[in-house]
């Protein structure tokens, strides 16, 4: 898994928001004060966001250590230590909130995206996620999916192009936008949001390399598929709409090459971490 490139920047904002001009409670302890801590994960947990954590303290601190004993994309058990710090004091005290509130909520993406994965093992379909994140933490939660197991979708606005229904009305027809995708961006993937199997079939004929089949019923869902099919099954389909840990077994059973899940990025709850001093 590739980490993004602006690791630094996302810590360094989140630093600037929780210390701003100073931790002034921590200036209560002795500058030359060492201490070591450790990191206590209370829940069953796939983590995520060791290289956020590590960045907090580098940008604090230099000379705090941090011995790991996970790594992202590991299943921990609950009440396990996930790392111990060591060095100065008043370092660990003013980076904790900032480094734990990255791997609680990464480790929550991550995990609740694993979950989702566990529910259609041994199927070919795949969990996507969606541009449904957190504000600045899209590269961050979408890496946090890889390390559940998921697939990303596109990252913004600027890689892949999805026609959604305002855009359709906008451009007259499913025809006429995808025509006009291929002519200005040739190179980019163009997936098609259909809302029923007459829209499906348009988007076929006009081209899309993905449709998105949004909120059909699990028996127009496997029409599409079988369709898709006969027709060669070149196009990829994703389902896509309301889908739950409930549903999404059956949405996979119909042969669907991907279903897009925005609870994985925005409906999270975070893992419960805990930083405990020893000395």
């Amino acid at each position: 898994m590739k980490l993004p490139q602006n690791i630094s920047t996302q810590v360094k904002l989140a630093l600037q928001e929780d210390i701003a001009t100073g931790d002034v409670t921590a200036d209560l302890i002795p500058k030359e004060n060492q201490s070591s801590a450790t990191v206590i994960c209370r829940d069953d947990a796939i983590l995520s966001g060791v290289a956020w954590f590590n960045e907090v303290f580098k940008q604090i601190e230099l000379s705090v250590k941090i011995e790991w004993n996970f790594k992202d994309g590991d299943f921990i058990k609950a009440n396990s230590t996930l790392c111990t710090l060591s060095g100065n004091a008043r370092a660990i005290l003013s980076g904790e909130r900032a480094a734990l509130n990255f791997v609680q909520t990464l480790s929550a993406t991550a995990t609740l995206t694993h979950q989702f994965v566990e529910e259609i093992a041994g199927s070919k379909t795949r969990i996507l996620d969606t541009r449904k994140t957190l504000p600045n933490l899209r590269d961050a939660q979408k890496y946090a999916v890889l390390c559940g197991g998921g697939k990303n979708h596109r990252i913004g606005l600027y890689d892949m192009i999805l026609i959604k229904e305002n855009h359709i009305m906008a451009a007259g027809s499913i025809s006429k936008a995808v025509a006009q995708a291929k002519k200005l961006h040739p190179s980019i993937k163009v997936e098609v949001e259909t809302e029923n199997l007459e829209e499906f079939r348009e988007a076929s004929k006009a081209g899309a390399d993905i449709i998105m089949l949004d909120n059909f019923s699990l028996g127009l869902m496997a029409e599409a598929v079988v369709e898709n099919k006969a027709n060669g099954g070149a196009i990829k389909l994703e389902a896509s709409g309301g889908v739950t840990i409930k549903t999404v077994g059956g949405i996979a059973e119909t042969g669907v090459d991907f279903i897009s899940v925005g609870q994985i990025t925005k409906d999270i709850y975070a893992v419960d971490l805990s930083m405990r001093f020893n000395t």
